[in-house]
């Protein structure tokens, strides 16, 4: 029996993992945790005992001693439990992509030391993780990871203008929380996503490549110096990667369509639009330069999304705002989780400093 530390647990990853967990008697939920929604209800349903509502995590996981932490906390809050996991050797099932993108070489130290395993949650970068697995490095060419292009695909920056923040939520393919929704429709979650992949699989950027895959079907892609491509397919469906992370080195059954292969598929990909969406290649110029300027691209990003969530910032704006944080911010590399907490303060200072100079409309 493995015992399910699931942190999150109101947000989209979090209800589809209780459905995994309930489809999979091998799984049992040891402790719920979520930002500020009452788990009562939740944790009676489950049986579960160790709840928190708020607060410091890594209390929580203590009491619970799991065999397997699934982070699902959006944004840098999710970031304490992710290094109390890697410390202690314990399975981190990751969604919390922030977690490797701001705290990087601290996530990593934390990861060798303990010396758990890491399996990521995200589609694309579980679907690497599969072409990968096994793998000797010197036989990989490249990484591709695919973007669906969002709801504002083929769209100018004259169309972004006036974009409401229930247009950026209707997502094609997709069905996420309202941040991660956002960032898609700007291209930040790719972002997001080839620093995370950096430091998930120790591959250099310039290894790393993204391009738009309209129906989400084809997850990433593992090019190998013999010219040939594994690719990780399926339908877009999230129980399949949090299935995977949790029931690893199994790979258990789903209740989920299989591909049609016969059926018409047609399978598309097409260069993400960098001038209209520069966001991606803001991500890879941070994650590229290092230090801290990812955290501080993170930190700037959650600013700018939410204000533009609350109608205080336009689409086109949160582009802005992360470039002008990045402008000045010094980057210098976080010696400790201190450290990193007060480049984070200092961007998310600088960021609504700029949303708020910044006219609505």
């Amino acid at each position: 029996m493995k015992r399910i530390a699931l942190l999150g647990a109101t947000g989209s990853i979090g209800r589809q993992a209780l459905d995994v967990v309930a489809a999979n008697p091998e799984l049992e939920v040891c402790a719920l945790a979520c930002g500020s929604q009452p788990l009562d209800e939740l944790a009676a349903k489950h049986h579960v005992e160790h709840v928190q509502v708020g607060g410091d995590l890594t209390d929580l996981l203590e009491r619970a001693e799991p065999d397997v932490v699934l982070n699902a906390v959006v944004g840098f809050a999710g970031l304490p439990a992710t290094l109390w996991t890697l410390d202690h050797g314990v399975d981190l099932a990751l969604a919390n992509k922030e977690s490797l993108v701001a705290a990087g070489e601290l996530a990593v130290a934390a990861w060798q030391r303990g010396a758990g395993r890491v399996l990521p949650v995200d589609s694309e970068h579980s679907a690497a993780f599969q072409c990968l697995d096994g793998r000797p490095r010197e036989t990989i060419d490249s990484l591709v990871l695919t973007a669906s292009g969002g709801p504002f695909r083929g769209l100018t920056t004259d169309d972004l203008a006036d974009v409401t923040p229930e247009q950026a939520l209707a997502h094609p393919t997709w069905n996420m929380g309202p941040k991660i929704t956002v960032d898609s429709a700007t291209l930040a979650n790719k972002g997001l996503e080839l620093i995370e992949a950096h430091f998930l699989f120790d591959l250099p950027y310039e290894q790393i490549d993204v391009v738009v895959h309209p129906s989400s079907i084809v997850h990433a892609i593992v090019r190998f110096r013999d010219g040939a491509s594994l690719a990780h397919a399926g339908y877009p469906d999230m129980r399949v990667p949090i299935s995977y992370a949790l029931t690893y080195p199994e790979r258990a059954a789903t209740p989920l369509p299989r591909l049609d292969f016969a059926n018409g598929l047609v399978l598309e990909f097409e260069a993400p639009d960098r001038e209209t969406f520069p966001l991606l290649s803001l991500a890879r110029e941070a994650g590229e330069r290092g230090g801290t300027l990812p955290c501080a691209f993170n930190a700037a990003n959650e600013i700018a999304v939410r204000a533009f969530l609350d109608g205080r910032l336009p689409f086109l704006a949160i582009a802005q705002v992360v470039e002008a944080v990045l402008a000045v911010s010094d980057g210098s590399p976080a010696g400790d989780f201190a450290e990193l907490e007060e480049a984070d303060r200092d961007a998310r200072s600088l960021a609504s400093g700029f949303a708020s100079a910044l006219p609505v409309r």
